[in-house]
C-alpha cells in the first residue's frame, strides 16, 4: 500500500473564511481537488479579526499550544485554532496572535491609512507558519503559497529551515496573483525578516522594495514551481516568471478544472 504524498496549503486567503481576490476560491477546490485524489492535504492561513470564530466553528488546538515566535528580538505568542473545511475532510490551521492580526479590518485600518506593522505582521506569519509545521511533526512533499503574505516562506525554507527534517523533501510551489496593494512594508522590513543569523540582507535582495510585486517577485524565484493565479498578473512578473529555466510553470487558464496542479504535484512530488 503506497503512502500519501502530502501537500500543504499556506494562503493568506482562503473561500469560505477570507475572499480578496479570486484566487481564495481556487486554493478552496484545489485543496479539496487534491483531498479527494489520494493527498494528505492541509492548510494554514492567518486567523484574522475579520473571520467569524462562532459561525466557522474554530477551536483552539491545545497540543500546538505555547509557541512563541521571535521577530526583531521580540517573543510574540502564537495561538493555532483549527476548522473542517466544509463539504470536505481535512483541516484548516489558523495562526492567531492578538496584537497582530484580531483587528476588524485587515492592512488598512477604518481610514484607509496602512497600518505600519503589516512588516511585522508578514514575518510573524511567514515563521509562525513553519514553526506551526515543525510542531505538528507533519512533513509535506509538497509547499503551496500563494498570496503576497506568503512570499518570504519560499526563502525561509531554502535557506534557515533547509536542514529541518521535517522540509527535507518539500518542494515549493508559488502562485504569483494580482497586486492588492500600492503601498510598501516600510524600511525595518528586511530587518525584521532576517529571522536568524545565518540569514544576510543580500539573501533577500528581491524583497528590499517592500512591495507587493517584490513580494511575489521573491516567492518565485526561491520555488521549485510557479503559477499564476490571475489574469491581472503585473506584467513586468509575467515576462519574467513566464519560462524561467529548471522551475515548472503554469500559466493562468480560465475556466480550468485543475487537474494541470495535481500533474504538478505528482510531478514535483515524484
Amino acid at each position: 500500500m503506497s503512502v500519501k504524498k502530502r501537500i500543504l496549503f499556506i494562503a493568506n486567503e482562503m473561500s469560505p473564511y477570507l475572499e480578496l481576490t479570486e484566487f481564495s476560491e481556487t486554493v478552496n477546490k484545489l485543496a479539496i481537488k487534491a483531498n479527494d485524489n489520494g493527498f494528505e492535504v492541509r492548510c494554514i492561513m492567518p486567523r484574522f479579526g475579520s473571520i467569524n470564530e462562532r459561525r466557522h466553528r474554530l477551536h483552539e488546538v491545545v497540543r500546538l499550544s505555547g509557541i512563541n515566535v521571535t521577530v526583531d528580538n521580540d517573543d510574540m505568542p502564537l495561538q493555532i485554532k483549527v476548522a473542517s473545511l466544509p463539504s470536505a475532510r481535512l483541516q484548516v490551521y489558523f495562526l492567531e496572535n492578538e496584537e497582530l492580526f484580531k483587528r476588524k479590518t485587515l492592512f488598512h485600518d477604518e481610514n484607509e491609512q496602512w497600518f505600519e506593522d503589516n512588516d511585522l505582521r508578514t514575518v510573524f506569519y511567514c515563521k509562525g507558519a513553519l514553526e506551526t509545521v515543525k510542531k505538528f511533526g507533519w512533513s509535506p512533499d509538497i509547499i503551496h503559497c500563494s498570496g503576497w503574505m506568503t512570499g518570504l516562506i519560499p526563502a525561509y525554507l531554502k535557506t534557515v529551515y533547509k536542514k529541518e527534517p521535517v522540509f527535507a523533501h518539500s518542494k515549493i510551489v508559488y502562485t504569483i496573483g494580482e497586486s492588492t496593494f500600492k503601498e510598501k512594508l516600510g524600511k525595518g522590513f528586511i530587518q525584521k525578516a532576517l529571522i536568524h543569523p545565518s540569514l544576510k540582507e543580500k539573501d533577500l535582495e528581491l524583497y528590499k522594495d517592500g512591495t507587493n510585486i517584490a513580494l511575489m517577485r521573491g516567492g518565485a524565484a526561491f520555488s521549485d514551481a510557479i503559477s499564476f493565479g490571475s489574469p491581472d498578473v503585473d506584467k513586468k512578473l509575467v515576462s519574467e516568471f513566464s519560462k524561467v529555466r529548471g522551475k515548472k510553470t503554469l500559466l493562468f487558464k480560465e475556466d480550468s478544472d485543475l487537474t494541470e496542479y495535481l500533474q504538478l504535484y505528482h510531478d514535483l512530488a515524484s
